[in-house]
């Protein structure tokens, strides 16, 4: 296995986890706008900490592919 095969591989394992991360944002959100929540303010924080981790994954797998991209000939 090569090793732009292995960052392919871990692009999408990084995928995975960027989905995840939305599930988890979306959850908070929904929390947050709840108003049996107990702590809105504290899902709503939560839920953009998320989002921000999300998008730096979103990112670390842009940076993979765009590495794939400049080794096509």
């Amino acid at each position: 296995m090569s090793a732009a095969d292995d960052l392919a591989d871990l692009a999408g394992e990084l995928s995975v986890i960027a989905e995840s991360l939305a599930d988890i944002a979306l959850d908070r959100l929904r929390a947050a706008t709840d108003p049996d929540d107990p702590d809105p303010k504290a899902a709503e924080a939560l839920e953009r900490r998320v989002t921000r981790a999300r998008r730096a994954v979103e990112r670390a797998i842009g940076i993979l592919d765009a590495g794939d991209r400049s080794e096509d000939p």
